[in-house]
């Protein structure tokens, strides 16, 4: 079991070197994109809850049109109806950005921790490589915003999901980025060798 687990981490670690420039890009991307949200987290979060509600009428719309192409009368009916309700959420959320962000930011609360605790995992598997720790404190703080999200839900206001959003964006963003700087240097430093 023991040496399965290292052949794991060395394939994840070689992917990881196979892909590092691309991965400080990345990162150093999302660190832009978090530094923006911060500095206009109300514009942030209404962009976040414009843009499900965009998805969610997409996503209705095609299962509508599945549910034409199904027979809409005979087994494309629940399809259709499912569709029909994902267009109906996405339109009011498209038409009342603000109460949809009061939603998003349970929804945000919940992928917060869920995400920190997989970070925090992701983290003690790439303790071998220089720079986990950056890894390990993003999920920490990803942790950290979803509590605090989850716990000051209807105080908490429409600026909460940017604010938090663009703290979550540099923290992972910079880890990433970490990650990578180091593999990339390892890599270096093997060849070298």
């Amino acid at each position: 079991m023991g040496s399965e687990i290292e052949a794991v981490d060395q394939e994840v670690l070689g992917t990881i070197k196979r892909h590092a420039g691309v991965g400080m890009a990345v990162g150093i991307f999302i660190a832009i994109a978090g530094i923006l949200a911060l500095i206009a987290p109300l514009a942030a979060g209404l962009s976040i809850a414009i843009a499900v509600g965009v998805l969610l009428v997409v996503s209705g719309l095609s299962r509508m049109f599945l549910a034409f192409r199904m027979g809409s009368l005979g087994p494309g009916l629940l399809m259709f109806v499912i569709g029909a309700m994902a267009v109906l959420f996405g339109g009011y959320m498209l038409a009342r950005p603000g109460i949809a962000l009061a939603t998003i930011k349970l929804v945000l609360a919940a992928y917060f921790i869920v995400n920190g605790g997989f970070e925090i995992i992701w983290a003690f598997r790439l303790r071998p490589i220089k720079g986990w720790g950056w890894t390990l404190f993003s999920g920490i703080v990803s942790l950290v915003l979803g509590i605090m999200i989850w716990r000051q839900f209807p105080v908490s206001g429409v600026w909460a999901v940017g604010t938090l959003a663009g703290i979550h964006m540099i923290f992972g963003g910079s880890s990433v980025a970490s990650v990578c700087r180091a593999a990339r240097s390892a890599a270096k430093d093997a060849q070298a060798a």
